[in-house]
């Protein structure tokens, strides 16, 4: 009972209070206008990757009749589907890409990446609903409840408070319930206008957008969670509120602005990855030149290998297209150099994401925030996960490519392909990783904003057990 009275006063007094009702607005404004933003944004990138998908199908089947290799070469372009919860954080997608053009002989960037033509100023002005959930939203916790305790003490209630029998544990309790239920008057509306751009929004390649949004939820509430109970412990340390503001704005510099800065750096140094150009220029090179350990393809020991096969003692006499067969061979030398560089370029962006995760000890911004875009779909590894499909479908492309010059012709023969041979590809389908799949890759970001959890409510029990009452 006690409790209860406890929760009703402490939320009364923030609804009546005007510096909650201001700040409240603001920030429920800002979150709600991000969302409806972010899902505008996010159904305009769909629609336009949907047509654009369309139109470069439409390209690859009516591009006429040709040799297969010359098909091979001219392309085709395959664009990142949006998941239903990107529009809740971007993520990497504005700096990795969203569309990448698959041809012959080569593993191509992902194009369309809206951070590059953009200045530093819009980069940072950017405004998702994560940012405004990761930044704002405890900011405002800290603005509601760094007086908890320090202020009753400041005052002199504290003193009379618990002469009426309460334990400073229920004390605490209340407080931080009061808190809870302001808040709730703030989030509960922008997580029913989050399922409802699920529900109107297009279920994409995920099956599962309330399963991720759910875990989502789960993940911000224990991050604000932390931030009551940090801002509680800390009212109950220090003997002013003035002194509990100061202490918890620090705090908060540190979560949200230091931290980030560092764990960048700091994965940088301890894991660098080559410019691009750097990047390209060795891929060629190695290409042009091998490597030891990948046996690069000639021309005259493949000549060689079908004769003997084949048993005849000339290439006329074979049932297949020597130039054919060789230029698939050439295809998985390069696949190979490919998967050298690239497999290895994408370990160091991974290892990098562990740095951040293991650096979430220190602030658990870096936990929710890598939990966020995993479950939004817009991380490094789900970025890994598409352009491996796209890989996959190019070289299967190819494949089929030079098979039909080589069982369809004869070496020395001037074979044309007819718009059947192209209508026959498949198109590219792309189905997103599960639910489980990304808990797997985001273990440690769960871990760690548990152990937050876990931890400042044991801190914030033991300082209000010793709580000074003057």
């Amino acid at each position: 009972m006690m409790v209860r009275h406890i929760v009703r006063k402490e939320f009364t007094d923030l609804l009546r209070d005007g510096r909650f009702r201001w700040c409240a607005a603001i920030v429920g404004v800002l979150l709600l206008v991000s969302l409806g933003s972010g899902w505008v944004e996010t159904r305009r990138a769909e629609a336009a990757h949907s047509a654009a998908q369309e139109t470069a199908r439409d390209h690859w089947e009516s591009q006429g009749e040709k040799n297969p290799h010359s098909a091979a070469h001219y392309g085709i372009y395959a664009f990142k589907p949006r998941l239903p919860l990107s529009f809740l954080d971007q993520g990497v997608d504005p700096y990795t890409g969203t569309s990448v053009w698959l041809e012959a002989h080569r593993q191509n960037d992902f194009l369309m990446r809206p951070a590059q033509d953009a200045t530093a100023g819009q980069r940072l002005g950017a405004l998702t609903a994560a940012q405004v959930l990761q930044y704002l939203v405890p900011l405002l916790i800290i603005l509601l409840a760094f007086g908890a305790l320090a202020g009753e003490r400041e005052q002199g209630t504290l003193r009379q408070l618990l002469a009426t029998g309460i334990s400073r544990r229920d004390l605490a309790l209340g407080k931080a319930l009061g808190v809870a239920g302001a808040l709730a008057l703030l989030l509960i509306p922008a997580a029913v206008v989050g399922s409802a751009a699920i529900t109107l929004g297009s279920p994409g390649p995920a099956a599962t957008p309330f399963a991720r949004g759910t875990v989502l939820a789960a993940g911000y509430l224990a991050y604000f969670a932390v931030f009551v109970a940090l801002s509680l412990a800390v009212s109950a340390w220090v003997r002013s509120a003035r002194t509990a503001l100061v202490a918890l704005l620090g705090i908060w510099v540190l979560n949200g602005l230091v931290a980030p800065r560092v764990a960048v750096d700091l994965s940088k140094w301890l894991h660098p990855t080559p410019s691009a150009v750097e990047f390209a220029r060795t891929m060629e090179r190695e290409i042009r030149s091998g490597v030891p350990g990948i046996e690069r393809p000639d021309r005259g020991a493949t000549t060689d290998r079908l004769l003997a096969e084949h048993g005849v003692e000339s290439v006329d006499d074979l049932p297949v297209n020597v130039v054919g067969v060789y230029l698939q061979e050439s295809e998985e030398f390069a696949n190979q150099i490919f998967d050298r560089n690239y497999g290895a370029l994408w370990n160091r962006f991974e290892q990098q994401g562990v740095v951040h995760e293991a650096l979430s000890v220190a602030a658990p911004l870096l936990a929710v925030r890598t939990l966020s875009m995993g479950l939004a779909g817009t991380d490094v590894e789900q970025h890994r996960h598409f352009a491996t499909a796209a890989e996959e479908y190019r070289r299967d492309l190819m494949r089929r490519m030079n098979g039909d010059l080589a069982e369809n012709s004869r070496t020395g023969e001037t074979y044309i392909a007819t718009e059947d041979t192209w209508a026959e590809v498949p198109p590219f389908q792309y189905d997103a990783p599960s639910l489980g799949w990304v808990l797997q890759n985001r273990t440690l970001s769960i871990a760690m904003l548990g152990l937050w959890l876990v931890g400042a409510f044991l801190v914030a029990g033991s300082l209000v057990r010793r709580a000074e009452v003057a």
